[in-house]
């Protein structure tokens, strides 16, 4: 009997026990889907924070890892092409392995699989798939997979690969349901620090545009213009090596301008033509064109000694096809980097319009100031002439006239000295309207100015400044050729009286009638030592040969030296 009631009293013992331990293992697994839940949160709210891209990846990767309890992790980013992974981001692998195994994968195998088929992958055992064709030497076994794709938007932008679940266990439903939730995050992730590098890129190009204009209205020249055009790009871009190509004139040729950078010796310089070459390509089509390697594009290294370390480029017309290409800008990144994307493509193309308008604007202003300077010119020029001149005029004939009544012969002589001096004013004058009417002395570099610049330039060396007269249309009626030998001839001839005449005065006279150019520098130094060196006025002799004309030196009653250079315009 005894034993009987013992059995009855230990029986309810063990279905107490039973339900208690089934209740326990609830409350664990209730906690243990309470704290799995919370990291999942937590995992998602981490990546969510991250407007960095690469930090993004790599925050993703690790959450990943974390909430599977995989003992190794990956995250590649598929490729333009849709076909391959063209990044690719770890966790469990050291650094010292990753150079044991070699170059990250590029798609291939199990891999490849999600990128075909971008579904949930679940594995017990890797090599077991007919797509897995094994590990590279010195990769670490891997057998227990799980992969998940990442979807921004609706365009799948990568995978996440997770392989050995620690403790030997395999990966289950629940563990592909927290990644896919976590891949979820890691899309909204991705695209808002996609986004927010857009806007920033942006920004940086607002702003680059902002200090082109900036400099181009403060009077900036063209090379520092186009330099900072190349630089900001090559910035913004990461390019190694940035170069501004502009067509050459009445040539169906480019050349490089301008050139920052890796290898810039090589292309800066460089005389491309338009055909055949790539940015000739881009200038002709007022188009942007691409090249995947620099070095082994014939478009480029043709006629170059090459690009040595450089690979991807885009070559993009600065302006459009409707209000003209003035250049081509080219950039090109170091071998390995990834190709420029069309989105970077676009952008640059609206900084390099942007700059064109610029440069345009800038020399519309020029342009308008110019015209201003030239109306300004006419108008003094038409008051000289109809108010200064007639008056000048009028104040020698009437001096003339009362010279007769003057007995005087000293006071005659005088106010006949008088009316020379006023019509040698009124041929100043003259010769000054017809500096202010030509164009080519409005910008400086006629005969007139190049002649006041040397005389200027002289005046420290010599001591003093010489007198200077100009007659005639010498902007206009001297040929260029003509006019460069005439400076020259003036150069040196004030450098002779630097060096030998040890003169106080000198005084300088260019002239022309519109049939040749006649240069007299005349001084009141010692004269043409005997025995001195001639190579000088030879040169002067040989400059009035060559163009049909002649050459003198005298030395006056008065002392001094009296040059004489004399050229018919008609020869050229």
């Amino acid at each position: 009997m005894g034993s009987s009631e013992d059995a009855r009293v230990r029986l309810p013992q063990l279905r107490l026990d039973e339900l208690l331990e089934e209740l326990q293992a609830r409350l664990d697994a209730a906690r243990g889907t309470r704290d799995r839940v919370h990291s999942l949160l937590e995992a998602v709210l981490s990546v969510g924070r991250e407007l960095d891209l690469e930090q993004a990846l790599r925050s993703i990767v690790e959450a990943a890892a974390v909430l599977v309890d995989a003992e190794y992790a990956a995250l590649g980013v598929i490729g333009p092409d849709g076909k391959r992974l063209s990044a690719f981001h770890t966790v469990g692998v050291s650094e010292e392995q990753i150079a044991h195994i070699g170059p990250f994968p590029e798609g291939h195998g199990i891999l490849g699989e999600l990128i075909r088929h971008p579904e949930p992958l679940r594995l017990a055992k890797l090599s077991d798939h007919p797509a897995s064709y094994g590990f590279p030497p010195h990769h670490p076994p891997m057998n227990t997979f799980l992969g998940v794709p990442i979807r921004v938007r609706d365009q799948v932008f990568g995978n996440l690969y997770l392989t050995e679940k620690r403790g030997g266990a395999q990966f289950d439903e629940e563990d592909v349901s927290v990644t896919l939730t976590l891949a979820v995050a890691a899309g909204v992730a991705i695209d808002n620090a996609r986004l927010y590098a857009e806007s920033r890129l942006r920004e940086r190009w607002l702003r680059a545009n902002a200090e082109i204009v900036h400099r181009l209205m403060a009077g900036g020249d063209r090379t520092e213009v186009l330099g900072l055009i190349a630089d900001r790009a090559r910035e913004i871009t990461g390019a190694a090596l940035a170069g501004v190509a502009m067509p050459m004139e009445e040539t169906d040729s480019l050349s490089v301008e301008l050139a920052l950078g890796q290898e810039a010796e090589t292309l800066n310089g460089l005389v491309l033509p338009v055909e055949g070459s790539l940015l000739g390509e881009a200038f002709a089509g007022a188009t942007a064109v691409t090249s995947a390697d620099v070095v082994h594009d014939v478009r480029v290294s043709a006629g170059a000694p090459g690009f040595t370390g450089l690979g991807p480029a885009v070559a993009v017309p600065v302006g459009t096809g409707e209000s003209g290409v003035r250049g081509v800008l080219l950039l090109v990144r170091e071998a390995g980097r990834t190709a420029f994307t069309e989105k970077e493509i676009d952008l640059l193309r609206g900084f390099a319009a942007q700059a064109a308008i610029a440069m345009e604007l800038a020399e519309r202003r020029l342009e308008a100031e110019e015209v201003a300077v030239l109306k300004d010119r006419d108008r003094i020029a038409r008051d000289l002439h109809d108010l200064a001149i007639q008056r000048l005029f009028a104040t020698g004939m009437t001096l003339q006239s009362a010279g007769r009544f003057i007995e005087h012969t000293e006071a005659s002589e005088r106010v006949s000295r008088a009316v020379d001096d006023l019509d040698e004013t009124i041929k100043i004058i003259r010769s000054t309207i017809f500096g202010l009417r030509t164009r080519e002395g409005a910008a400086g570099t006629g005969l007139r100015a190049r002649t006041v610049r040397v005389v200027g330039d002289a005046a420290p060396v010599v001591g003093f400044a010489p007198s200077v007269r100009m007659e005639g249309l010498l902007d206009t009626e001297v040929p260029k050729e003509i006019a460069d030998h005439a400076v020259a001839v003036l150069s040196e001839a004030l450098t002779n009286i630097a060096r030998h005449a040890r003169a106080d005065r000198a005084e300088v006279v260019l002239a022309t009638d519109g049939n040749e150019l006649r240069l007299s520098v005349t001084d009141n130094g010692v004269g043409v030592p005997a025995g001195g060196r001639r190579s000088g006025l030879r040169n002067m002799a040989e400059r009035a040969e060559q163009l049909g004309g002649g050459f003198e030196l005298t030395e006056p009653p008065g002392g001094g030296t009296a040059l004489v250079w004399c050229v018919p315009l008609k020869h050229a």
